[in-house]
């Protein structure tokens, strides 16, 4: 009884002793386990943080994406045509039809329907109706050939009301009286190319109904007014274009042409033209997608239930078969139609974005895993700090009978509750900082990892501390033999992953995983170092012993000494500074690269492109170039219109022509079909870009020599992409231009030379090869080769415009110059807000911001590990500078050790560091595919941010000479006899 009541007496008390020792060893390392609870807070906070800020920047990214397309056509769209027949007498309510429209979406599973809205109340469109009376007039002295018929498109569309200024009459009316004609609107050019005006009566005749009708029933519609087109900031003319101009294309079964324009009626015309036969139209409502807060997540939920949207519908809507077509019949609100069609481009859309995303995140993981690396090696170097300063007590506990496992236990129930408590506070601290509404969330299972990972890093190094030591063995040599052997093995497998991860990365493209190759090409640099750092510093030691002195010799062989000592802090310098180099470098690359994808998205100030090759109006021909009366203005300076009071005098302007043309061989008669013919006035690009090579190019060569007029049979000289001459290695070629009502005009190429890639992706061309589809051959000819073909409306043409200073600059200047020049339905450019588009643009900014954050908290990280690494190992420094004062060393050459055992660390700091970081991106230089941020021609060519380079190079070398200037100070502190008693 007295021997079990003594046991537990016994156990009790070691039980009390051990929690003694343990908040006594915690109060002895409470800065060091502060630093530690630091870090892992910090790492913790980030991992809940970040990944939701990161969320945002991609939603913001994606809305920018889905407005800009938005902006220019309907994302998603739904369309079908109503069944006028099956009525007697054919009747169709288009009131009740495009209103019913809006109950579409309850098709839609889940929350989906809520995140489309729909847009301009609905749309209808005819097909072309051949125009009776009155017949239109042959205008004079008109290059086209008589006109053989007009095709007139009617069409509502509500969304036209805003681009549209009536100059006489009325817009047509939503609501007529019965038994009246529909009311048509046109514009000037359709009005005076059809000889109409407002009051006028037109006929036209549809095409018949097969099954239902024997002959085409014809409407007759008033013209209620006459309006003029306005410019348009978000692309609504782009594809519209016949509505302000009318179109001329071959006729097929006569000689003439066919004059193709277009009128805007109200929203009961559809139902006045069903009673009078005229077959239904082809319906269109516009849903918008609404992605306000969390869109990467919404715009994920939505694409799902788009997929099944069309059959969906069908299963809801349509049953049977519709007599007079055969196709599926549907009812929408009462009205029956034909099958229903949802057109989705938003899933396209979120495709690109998601590669482009993991593009982003691909990088931003280089930075991540630096950043990672760098806080784990600040872990281990407190670890050992923390162990160093208790190694007296544990080798005083290990001779007194403590157990290993006793010991390891010991310091992880200092470290653990810490570590534990850290970790969430910090997670509880990101949860609390994080912003709401986005598709971001936070990551627990990084979190959880990084705090495991420093929670297992003291029990592993307090056991390889405190272990058993091998007892001596016979053999030294050999011991040391094994020792050297495991080291060349462990760096072979370093190096050997290391390029291992480069060729997987080059060749498959980055990961989660493959994205810690760069901090293995970093290990792999900072052991190359350590093979390299002893012998350069041996050869200095060989210098300073013939140099006269000892404070040179004693400085070189103490960091000689302490070299191997030094991997970590090495690693993590090496590591800081180029990551920070790195990240220096993608900003840089970016940032050049924005300005050039600017410049190649509008060629100059600002550019305009409508559809049609046609001559800008508005300009001033400048003196010297020739330019033919209704030939293309040349440059000059574009002159405001009559009456508008704008001035535009300042701004140069350059035209250039674009056509498709099939090409033939002179030398074996083979034909290139579909070659881009180009035609430019080199005098105008030099204007416009005196330092362009393009346009260095095309004044050097014969091109300049042919004037602005040229023969039929002269040779035109041209200059071809590098594809088109590889298809024709010698000779020219021949073009067939054939125009309805005159004889086939047949042109001479002379090729005088070959474009390079320089040229090719010269920010002069940008406009025009935007409207050219990849891989197709290019050919540039001069604008005499204008005279001789006519006018078409295939093909386009583009316009650009410089200023000549501030005043003209301004966007809406540059806008107001290239709408009088081509006309409102003119897509226009400018670089200004161009280039502000691509640096606001979510994606860009996020990297930005990741690698910024990044290089700062891996610098103050490594600033963290560098001063517990200096700190851990300033008592060797301190011996080594006791016993020289002892043998009389002054506090100056005492300073000047300092110096010199820490200069060699910060000299092979700042190189490895510079070097991993102007290495890793040409590594990887095949994954790093930047374009995508910056929008232009290739991949933009990686540029160092020097300024940087040497502001962290100097920095990290200050920082260290600084902690050696620290240790210079506090050791003057201490006096000769506190120095020997710490011998």
């Amino acid at each position: 009884m007295a021997r079990s009541v003594g046991t537990g007496t016994g156990a009790g008390t070691g039980t009390v002793v051990t929690r003694r020792l343990i908040r006594k060893e915690a109060r002895g390392d409470l800065a060091l386990l502060a630093c530690l609870a630091v870090l892992v807070l910090v790492v913790t906070a980030l991992c809940a943080w970040a990944p939701v800020l990161a969320g945002r920047q991609e939603d913001r990214a994606l809305r920018q994406r889905v407005d800009a397309a938005q902006a220019q056509a309907p994302l998603i769209s739904l369309s079908t045509t109503p069944s006028v027949f099956n009525t007697s007498p054919p009747a169709v309510d288009m009131a009740a039809l495009l209103g019913a429209g809006r109950t579409l979406t309850e098709q839609l599973s889940g929350p989906a329907a809520r995140q489309l809205s729909f847009a301009g109340g609905g749309s209808y469109d005819y097909n072309p109706a051949s125009l009776i009376s009155p017949q239109p007039p042959q205008p004079p002295q008109s290059p086209w050939p008589a006109i053989a018929g007009t095709q007139l498109t009617v069409s509502h569309l509500p969304s036209a009301r805003a681009h549209l200024q009536y100059v006489s009459g009325r817009a047509p009316a939503d609501h007529t009286p019965p038994g009246t004609a529909p009311q048509l609107g046109l514009s000037q050019a359709t009005a005076q190319a059809l000889g109409v005006r407002a009051g006028s009566r037109l006929t036209l005749e549809f095409a018949k109904t097969p099954g239902v009708q024997n002959a085409p029933p014809r409407a007759e519609l008033l013209v209620s007014g006459v309006y003029r087109a306005t410019a348009a900031a978000d692309d609504f003319w782009t594809g519209r274009e016949t509505l302000d101009q009318p179109s001329r294309y071959p006729a097929e079964r006569s000689a003439g042409t066919v004059l193709a324009v277009r009128g805007l009626v109200g929203l009961d015309a559809a139902d006045r033209l069903a009673g009078a036969g005229v077959g239904g139209p082809r319906v269109t409502w516009q849903l918008r997608a609404d992605l306000s807060g969390a869109a990467l997540d919404r715009a994920r939920a939505l694409t799902g239930p788009l997929s099944h949207y069309s059959a969906d519908l069908s299963a809801a809507l349509c049953q049977g078969s519709d007599w007079v077509t055969g196709d599926t019949s549907c009812r929408v609100g009462g009205q029956a139609t034909q099958s229903l069609l949802v057109t989705d481009s938003l899933t396209p859309l979120l495709a690109a974005f998601t590669a482009q995303d993991q593009q982003a995140r691909a990088l931003a993981t280089y930075a991540v895993d630096a950043l990672a690396a760098v806080a784990l090696a600040t872990v281990a170097v407190a670890v050992r700090l923390l162990l160093r300063r208790r190694q007296a007590h544990l080798r005083l506990q290990r001779a007194r009978g403590a157990s290993t496992v006793r010991l390891v236990l010991l310091r992880c129930a200092v470290v653990w509750p810490v570590v534990l408590i850290a970790a969430l506070l910090g997670w509880a601290a990101g949860l609390i900082g994080a912003p709401t509404g986005t598709s971001g969330s936070p990551q627990p299972v990084p979190a959880a990892l990084a705090a495991a990972v420093v929670m297992l890093t003291v029990p592993l190094m307090t056991w390889l501390a405190v272990r058993e030591p091998r007892r001596p063995g016979r053999l030294r040599r050999s011991r040391r033999n094994t020792a050297a052997g495991r080291r060349v093995v462990l760096e072979l497998t370093v190096l050997l992953a290391a390029a291992a991860g480069v060729v997987a990365l080059r060749s498959q493209g980055p990961d989660g995983i493959l994205g810690a190759v760069p901090v293995l090409v970093a290990l792999a640099v900072v052991l190359i170092l350590l093979r390299i750092y002893p012998l350069v510093l041996r050869l200095v030691l060989r210098q300073t012993r013939r140099g006269r002195g000892a404070v040179g010799f004693i400085g070189a062989a103490r960091a000689a000494h302490d070299a191997p000592a030094t991997g970590l802090a090495l690693f993590v310098l090496v590591l800081t500074l180029g990551t920070a180099v790195f990240g220096g470098l993608v900003q840089r690359t970016i940032g050049d690269g924005l300005a050039t994808g600017a410049a190649w998205t509008t060629g100059a100030d600002a550019s305009a492109t409508v559809a049609g090759t046609v001559a800008p109006t508005g300009a001033v021909t400048s003196a010297g170039t020739g330019a033919a009366p209704g030939a293309a203005a040349s440059a000059g300076t574009a002159a405001a219109a009559p009456g508008d009071g704008a001035a535009t005098t300042g701004i140069r302007t350059a035209v250039q022509h674009l056509r498709t043309l099939d090409l033939v061989g002179q030398a074996d008669g083979a034909v290139i079909s579909r070659v881009a013919v180009i035609t430019v006035d080199p005098r105008q690009l030099a204007a416009i870009a005196p330092k362009s090579p393009l346009a260095d190019t095309l004044l050097s060569g014969p091109a300049t020599e042919t004037g602005t007029t040229a023969d039929a049979g002269a040779p035109l000289p041209s200059f071809l992409s590098p594809d088109l001459r590889a298809t024709e290695r010698t000779g020219g070629f021949t073009a067939t231009v054939v125009t309805q009502g005159q004889p086939p005009l047949n042109l001479d190429f002379e090729p005088v030379g070959t474009l390079t890639a320089a040229e090719l992706r010269d920010p002069l061309l940008g406009p025009v090869t935007a409207q050219i589809a990849a891989g197709t051959p290019m050919l540039i000819t001069t604008t005499a080769a204008e005279h001789l073909m006519p006018q078409q409306p295939s093909g386009s043409t583009v316009l650009l415009l410089e200023a000549d200073g501030p005043a003209t600059a301004e966007p809406a200047v540059l806008r107001a110059a290239a709408a009088k020049a081509l006309g409102p339905p003119a897509r226009i450019r400018v670089r200004s807000e161009t280039l502000s588009t691509l640096r606001t643009d979510g994606l860009t900014q996020g990297l930005g911001t990741i690698y910024t954050a990044g290089s700062i908290l891996a610098a103050l990280s490594g600033l963290l590990a560098l001063a517990l690494e200096l700190t851990l190992t300033s008592h060797e420094r301190r011996r080594t500078t006791s016993f020289l004062r002892t043998l009389g060393l002054g506090g100056r050459e005492a300073g000047a050790v300092h110096f010199l055992q820490l200069l060699p660390l910060a000299v092979a700091s700042a190189v490895g560091g510079t070097l991993l970081g102007l290495l890793e991106p040409r590594l990887m230089a095949g994954t790093l595919d930047l374009r995508q941020f910056t929008g232009g021609p290739t991949q933009p060519a990686l540029r160092t941010d020097y300024s940087l380079t040497l502001a962290l190079v100097v920095g990290v070398t200050a920082l260290i000479l600084a902690a050696a200037a620290t240790e210079t100070v506090l050791a003057r502190r201490r006096r000769l006899g506190g120095e020997l008693r710490r011998m």
